[in-house]
């Protein structure tokens, strides 16, 4: 994107978006709301930091403006700007901060995420893991630590993988959620549903996320247990 075309993203930005946006986090573990949106402009989604809008006409680019008091958008510039451009992820044009609204321009990326794919019954070729283990070892190598990359975090767009959220990037402590997902791919998605996929109701993914949920929060109370000495609180000895 030349100077001149983004400059001219920046000021529409600041003149029509941010005026009337509106995005507050009430709690700090549930997903940022927007009360209120300006006309023209459409929401796309909301994390646990932020909500993203498409940018009115033009398909390939979404704007991401943080909600005040969450931390991340400074992290998130510096992942981008390490990043650099790679087909394995998305990428930031611009950003800023306009009197406590901070944003940034990003590539907009269109897919379906691996959650929504074995919702739907669409096919994950294997081809998309490997795209993303290419990724990832690309960050690794630009000294970053991928973190949170899970279901929700990875889509599948024209047959390719790509991570869609980078914002943990920078984190120390070390996250297994990929290896796992990649575990229960080979084990149980390719030989059950590679052949023929078919949508697994929502039921028994609520069930299964919640369970490993449960499995990663003994696993890091195993963990601590290791490393201070400390008995489990029920007594046993594990």
């Amino acid at each position: 994107m030349d100077e001149e075309t983004k400059r001219r993203h920046e000021e529409r930005i600041r003149s029509e978006l941010l005026p009337g946006l509106d995005v507050v986090s009430e709690e700090s573990w549930n997903p940022v709301r927007v009360r209120r949106v300006p006309q023209g402009w459409k929401l796309l989604g909301c994390g646990n930091y932020a909500a993203v809008f498409a940018y009115p006409g033009d398909s390939r680019l979404a704007v991401k403006v943080y909600a005040p008091g969450r931390d991340g958008w400074e992290a998130e510039r510096q992942v981008y700007r390490l990043l650099g451009e790679h087909p394995g992820f998305g990428r930031c044009y611009a950003s800023g901060n306009d009197g406590g609204k901070r944003w940034m321009l990003l590539k907009r990326l269109h897919g379906k995420t691996l959650y929504d794919c074995l919702a739907e019954g669409v096919a994950i070729p294997e081809r998309v893991i490997e795209d993303v283990d290419n990724a990832l070892s690309y960050a690794v190598s630009r000294g970053l630590r991928p973190h949170d990359v899970h279901g929700k975090n990875v889509m599948l767009q024209d047959g390719r993988g790509v991570v869609i959220d980078v914002s943990d990037f920078l984190k120390l402590e070390s996250c297994t959620m990929w290896d796992d997902l990649k575990r229960a791919y080979y084990a149980i998605y390719k030989p059950l549903m590679g052949k023929k996929p078919f949508p697994v109701p929502a039921w028994m993914m609520n069930s299964m996320r919640s369970g490993y949920r449960w499995t990663r929060k003994k696993g890091r109370e195993q963990e601590n247990r290791d490393v201070t000495g400390d008995a489990p609180e029920d007594g046993s000895v594990s």
